[in-house]
């Protein structure tokens, strides 16, 4: 018989993932964005170096990098549930080191934490929301990355014009602090199976997850390279848009600040709009669709040069669902009992290309100027929507 809390939480049903899931994934959001809105202000206090400075870019991605490489074998060990509030504890941990700590090794140990622990909850909630809302997966994840988006934007703006200080450090991580001993508690009360109930996807028929066969090794090389290709083309736009409109077009930069915000508006809005499109579409289809139109609109937009940069904006709109997808691409090639761990060894290593990326951009910009050097992130785009294309003829027996 259903105790009274089992009863109680089937009723909360309705709303309690969403309002948890959504609460978690705007103050990782936030989270995600505090890294390039203080760079400035540390700079400043702790009078450090552009290389000290770059240093915190560098211990973050190595948190990312041990996170999903340890958190997705977790995952598949342990109850689901209690590795995400572990998961939250650790982020929580780093944002009270922020609140009593003032020195720049402090920093460098909370970006390890905090940007390690951040994304390991953000490629989490990607995988439970296919079991915690059933049936509506894909619709759910990408209205989640929807509320991330909102998250990073927000708080860009009201951060960069209405807290640019170390006071703002203090009081952002003081929100996010509160904001994620509400998640816990949310969490407590909420149920997170361990497991999907059944297949879903693009196939009808498809064969239960946990019974379906682990794909051949290639598949997973052909999913690292398609995640590394891919963040070479999104985390180009991010890191450096701004500077190849001022550097190769002699762009205000209040202009080159619109067509950044074009591209990210772009990401955010379409995560809302395109979502329900891509539950009826499923994975493979959604793919197939956005990735094709935005890789098109993506080239044409870098090709075209100063004339092609609004379409390149634009393109970020048809992009918005391809990363939260194919992460639900993922869990439907691998057998359930090893998902978490495979896509965290594959995004884990794919953050290897951007790593590479960001280090050889800046040499390459001295060698070959902005205008070269930014048809890198064209090709990346193309090279990752051809990788998807072979993983779909390898794949296509076992994925929904």
């Amino acid at each position: 018989m259903m105790n009274q809390t089992d009863s109680q939480t089937k009723r909360l049903s309705p709303w309690l993932p969403l309002l948890c899931f959504g609460l978690l994934m705007m103050a990782l959001g936030i989270n995600d964005a505090l890294r390039g809105i203080f760079a400035p202000i540390f700079q400043e206090r702790y009078g450090l170096t552009d290389t000290m400075l770059s240093m915190i870019v560098t211990v973050s991605y190595a948190g990312n990098l041990l996170f999903l490489s340890i958190g997705g074998k977790l995952l598949d060990v342990f109850p689901r549930k209690k590795v995400t509030a572990a998961a939250i504890c650790l982020w929580g941990l780093a944002l009270i080191i922020n609140l009593v700590s003032d020195s720049y090794y402090a920093i460098l140990l909370t970006m390890f934490l905090a940007l390690g622990a951040s994304t390991l909850l953000n490629t989490t909630l990607n995988i439970l929301a296919p079991a915690v809302f059933f049936g509506y997966g894909p619709l759910m994840v990408n209205i989640l990355f929807f509320l991330q988006g909102i998250g990073t934007s927000g708080s860009q703006f009201l951060l960069g014009n209405y807290a640019f200080s170390f006071g703002g450090w203090k009081l952002i991580n003081g929100i996010m602090l509160a904001a994620g001993v509400i998640v816990l508690i949310l969490l407590s009360r909420l149920y997170v199976p361990q497991h999907t109930p059944a297949a879903q996807g693009d196939a009808p028929g498809a064969a239960p997850l946990q019974a379906r066969p682990e794909p051949a090794r290639s598949v997973f090389w052909f999913f690292v390279a398609m995640f590394g290709f891919y963040f070479i083309g999104e985390h180009g736009i991010m890191n450096w848009l701004l500077s190849y409109c001022i550097n190769a077009f002699d762009m205000p930069s209040a202009r080159a600040s619109g067509i950044l915000s074009l591209f990210w508006g772009g990401m955010t809005l379409g995560r809302l709009v395109l979502a329900p499109a891509v539950q009826k579409l499923g994975a493979r289809r959604s793919l197939y669709l956005f990735g094709g139109a935005g890789t098109v609109l993506f080239v044409l937009g870098v090709v075209l040069g100063s004339s092609g940069l609004v379409i390149l904006g634009v393109s970020g709109f048809l992009i918005s669902v391809l990363y939260p997808t194919m992460v639900l691409l993922i869990q439907q090639v691998y057998p359930e009992n090893v998902a978490a761990t495979r896509t965290g060894s594959i995004i884990s290593l794919a953050t290897l290309a951007d790593i590479a990326f960001n280090a050889l951009f800046g040499a390459a910009i001295d060698a070959f100027g902005y205008r070269v050097s930014f048809g890198i992130l064209p090709v990346g785009m193309i090279l990752f929507y051809l990788c998807y294309l072979i993983l779909m003829r390898k794949t296509r027996s076992m994925a929904n």
